[in-house]
């Protein structure tokens, strides 16, 4: 649930609530000397910034990211995550080398 401030316009005085927004709204109507304050939203994540691992993917889920990879061979998840053999790398730069020829010549 937010956290919500309101400004009593009768005294000046701030108040924080925690509630829902179907009860901010009955609060609202209920106490109409109330006005809400607007503030940036206090966001909460599961990942430390400070942490230096941070785009740092769980080797579980890298196994799903290669078998993707094997299902769309040509697509960016195969680039980063797909077994690369040394056939599939040069296909992949001959392809990369004629698809950018080829748009730049349509400009």
């Amino acid at each position: 649930m937010p956290t919500y401030l309101f400004r009593d316009t009768n005294t000046g005085e701030i108040h924080e609530r925690l509630m829902s927004i179907s009860a901010r709204e009955d609060y609202l109507k209920e106490h109409p000397h109330m006005t809400t304050i607007i503030q940036a939203p206090m966001l909460v994540s599961g990942v430390s910034t400070s942490n230096a691992k941070q785009n740092k993917v769980p080797d579980g889920f890298k196994e799903v990211l290669s078998k993707v990879a094997e299902a769309h061979p040509t697509s960016t998840v195969a680039e980063r995550y797909g077994k690369k053999s040394t056939k599939d790398v040069k296909t992949r730069e001959i392809v990369k080398k004629h698809v950018d020829k080829i748009t730049k010549g349509n400009k």
